[in-house]
């Protein structure tokens, strides 16, 4: 089945574009067929490291028709869904039902929800969980940007049924050092670009590498909610690579 990607909290900063943006050069990198899509008019990340994908505006009733648009013409379609959106998006979706097209499409969806340690962060999950229900996959991103720690998270009933309930899978996004992503953002290019450049020393780039290597794991475990059956990519797991795998906290 084709996958409809919507990485989604409403909550402002908290991972939301750097997610859409490392997920989009995973797909290139493990030449996966794809369609990117930024619903941000303000800061358009995704668009800037990213200048082949397409902009949905999402304050007119039938801008987000596009992700549909697109979704007929490839396997998968990833959408960086911008801060205080969410009612916006699922309003747009029961309006036109959009399981009923999905199902149309043969294609299903796939929510990827960023996550940190603000109360807030945790509600929108609840929001969005409670309103789709079973009718979609959930990814949650546990974003140590700012905290390793995830108390108030992992507590959560939300977490709970997320887990138990809805058989969500779990994966982490590493901190990346503060100085290679205020560079890579002035620079305006990816982690891949940057890696084989030279617009950054040696050990950085190997520590880009590091973190992109760890990141790329904890996505390759994910991919059952990610790539379509059948899509053609050259993601592989050596034997370190699945006992680093088996680390992730992935719920199938």
């Amino acid at each position: 089945m084709k996958r409809l990607i919507l990485i989604m909290n409403g909550k402002g900063g908290v991972g939301k574009s750097t997610v859409a943006n490392n997920l989009v050069q995973y797909f290139k990198d493990n030449g996966v067929a794809h369609r990117a899509v930024d619903t941000d008019d303000e800061n358009s990340t995704l668009t800037r490291f990213h200048p082949e994908a397409d902009f949905a505006d999402i304050t007119n009733t039938r801008g987000l028709d596009l992700l549909f648009e697109k979704l007929r013409k490839t396997d998968v379609v990833v959408v960086d869904c911008r801060a205080a959106s969410t009612d916006l998006i699922l309003g747009y979706l029961e309006e036109v039902d959009a399981f009923d097209v999905l199902r149309s499409l043969e294609a299903s969806l796939t929510v990827v929800m960023p996550v940190n340690h603000e109360l807030d962060s945790i509600e929108q999950l609840r929001v969005i969980s409670s309103t789709l229900g079973n009718r979609c996959a959930y990814i949650v991103v546990r974003n140590q940007v700012h905290s390793q720690e995830f108390m108030v998270y992992d507590q959560s009933q939300t977490r709970h049924r997320l887990l138990k309930e809805l058989q969500c899978g779990e994966i982490v996004l590493p901190k990346l050092h503060d100085w290679l992503v205020v560079s890579l953002s002035t620079l305006g290019v990816s982690v891949t670009t940057a890696i084989s450049g030279s617009e950054f020393s040696l050990l950085d780039r190997q520590r880009l590498k590091t973190w992109q290597r760890k990141l790329y794991e904890q996505l390759d475990a994910a991919r059952v909610f990610l790539i379509p059956s059948g899509t053609h990519a050259e993601v592989s797991a050596s034997p370190s690579d699945s006992e680093r795998a088996s680390e992730v906290a992935l719920i199938q």
